[in-house]
């Protein structure tokens, strides 16, 4: 019998019957792949399956398939040295228990939409899934920094692993490079006395060397009250009010400058989320050294918002991607990542804030401006078909994940990174914070609950195990009941992830500067991982587990 045609029962975990025929194990409830069932290659929209060769090899004429054992993962690796790829189809045969559940993670930020399925029917689920019967938990994924844009599908009798290779909307051309598209990687929790916990074992097992914050991270930001209408004196003003409130001087709270600071472009004056210059402030502020300067006589470290592939409203033509849907306005042009003019312009922004004495850097929108869609919307394809950068030897995750590697390189190790419409698979190791959820709110309490308890529920698993989870601001208005958000700011405060304040002055009176005064001390040290108990049947738990107590809230 060869090795991989039998499962090995381990003395800490019995494996089910459904992995008996998908997998086999090697101790501790780690397993591996077979050999699968099939693979196929995508070339020009036609889909060939591959013809099996020694067990770990496949072919179609120039196309090759195979499969290499590293440590714990499945290694694959894909030729094609004379004609375009796509996507790479792996299937194998499985059987899930009738009363499973599965939870899969998004392509970039989360949009209040995760949730434990029981239908699989067009589902796709990015980079990982983990599949449940209430008793016994297996998880399926790809590790962090993967080469191509991976998703796992359910079916009947199945289980499939895509993998996009595209490079834009066409085709890589890999020419006589192999690519290693991805490290598969599988692990079977035969007790799942906590679900939950088996996800975060599963994503540490999936990220080998997360690059975490040295303390724990909090703070305030200005978005949720002021929207872009912010300003030097403004920053000043509610840096000082909120520092005061910080009790542990041993880990200083950031400020960080959201959107607003940068000097606009002529097409777009007074909108802050598109800029002509992110290495120039505009009047409001004049001069960010100066700020930076304030904020940190005032308590604080200085952090600011920025938007890597922004280009100049008459920038030149070769510079510049291609318009497509969702991504072909005039007024917002978008630099090409795969230009090297282009990334030099994105070190020098960041030189220019080591300069100004920026200690934490939150960079966004790299997902929609480089594909033109938005998380949500990716369900139909990553991106709109039949247009490529000025390089196409690269695929769409190799592009993107050089990107994220010049912003680290760039900013060095006295600047933490922040991920906002990051993918989350490719920029963890690379960040020490990732912006989990789309925005929450300081006027709409219902997107409070929809964006981040449920992002914060889901996620939260990945925290120190991919990054630090930033589930968004407390947007503490005057425009969403006090009752409703100190619900929130509790939350985050006792998660043991990041905490952001969005604090308008007007509504900050005693009793909430009692509140953040408690929610800063508890943010600033270590504290266990919030747990969501009741998150396989409530998309929004109200039952957490919070520092070894049961927590009820109310968000309604």
């Amino acid at each position: 019998m060869k090795r991989r045609d039998f499962v090995k029962i381990s003395g800490t975990a019995v494996l089910t019957g459904a992995l008996t025929k998908l997998t086999y194990g090697f101790g501790s409830g780690n397993t591996s792949m077979k050999y699968p069932d099939e693979v196929w290659v995508q070339w020009m929209n036609e889909w060939f399956k591959l013809t099996a060769s020694n067990g770990s090899l496949y072919r179609h004429e120039n196309f090759t398939v195979e499969i290499k054992r590293s440590g714990d993962a499945d290694g694959i690796y894909i030729s094609s040295p004379t004609k375009e790829l796509s996507a790479v189809r792996i299937k194998w045969k499985y059987e899930k228990a009738n009363n499973s559940k599965f939870l899969g993670d998004h392509w970039e930020r989360s949009y209040g939409d995760l949730q434990w399925k029981t239908d699989y029917t067009g589902v796709k689920n990015p980079w990982y899934i983990i599949i449940t019967n209430g008793k016994s938990a297996e998880c399926f994924g790809v590790k962090t920094g993967a080469n191509a844009i991976c998703w796992w599908v359910l079916g009947d009798h199945s289980l499939e692993l895509m993998l996009d290779t595209n490079s834009g909307g066409r085709g890589v051309l890999l020419g006589n490079r192999k690519l290693h598209a991805a490290d598969v990687i599988t692990m079977n929790d035969a007790n799942a006395k906590s679900v939950f916990q088996t996800d975060h074992l599963f994503c540490k097992r999936m990220c080998a060397k997360p690059r975490l914050p040295k303390q724990p991270v909090y703070g305030i930001n200005d978005w949720y009250f002021a929207y872009g209408e912010n300003s030097f004196d403004l920053i000043k003003k509610t840096t000082a009010m909120m520092a005061e409130l910080v009790t542990d001087h041993s880990n200083k709270p950031f400020s960080v400058i959201d959107a607003g600071w940068a000097e606009y472009s002529p097409l777009l004056p007074g909108d802050g989320g598109w800029n002509e210059d992110f290495g120039k402030p505009n009047d409001k502020f004049k001069d960010m050294h100066l700020m930076a300067d304030e904020i940190k006589k005032l308590g604080m470290r200085p952090g600011l918002w920025m938007r890597p592939l922004c280009a100049r409203h008459d920038e030149k033509k070769t510079l510049l991607a291609p318009p497509i849907p969702g991504r072909d306005s005039p007024k917002n042009p978008v630099l090409d990542p795969t230009i090297p003019e282009n990334i030099e312009r994105i070190k020098n922004y960041f030189s220019i804030y080591k300069s100004w004495g920026y200690e934490m850097v939150k960079h966004d929108f790299t997902t929609y401006d480089i594909t033109g869609r938005w998380g949500f919307s990716m369900n139909d394809g990553f991106t709109s078909a039949g247009w490529n950068f000025n390089d196409r030897s690269r695929t769409n995750a190799e592009i993107i994940g050089d990107l994220y590697k010049t912003i680290r390189s760039s900013a060095g190790d006295n600047i933490y990174i922040i991920g906002c419409n990051t993918l989350s698979h490719l920029s963890a190791g690379l960040f020490e914070l990732c912006r989990i959820g789309d925005d929450t709110s300081g006027r709409e309490w219902s997107r409070v609950t929809k964006m981040g308890v449920n992002t914060l529920a889901f996620r939260l698993p990945q925290h120190n195990a991919f990054y630090a989870a930033d589930g968004d601001c407390v947007g503490l208005t005057k425009d969403i009941p006090w009752i409703k958000n100190k619900q929130w700011l509790q939350l985050l405060a006792e998660s043991g992830a990041p905490l952001f304040i969005s604090a308008q002055p007007e509504a900050v009176g005693a009793e909430q500067k009692e509140a953040i005064r408690k929610a800063f001390a508890q943010a600033a040290k270590q504290q266990p991982l919030g747990e969501p108990v009741d998150w396989i049947t409530n998309n929004q738990p109200a039952v957490w587990k919070l520092n070894n107590r049961t927590v009820q809230f109310d968000w309604s």
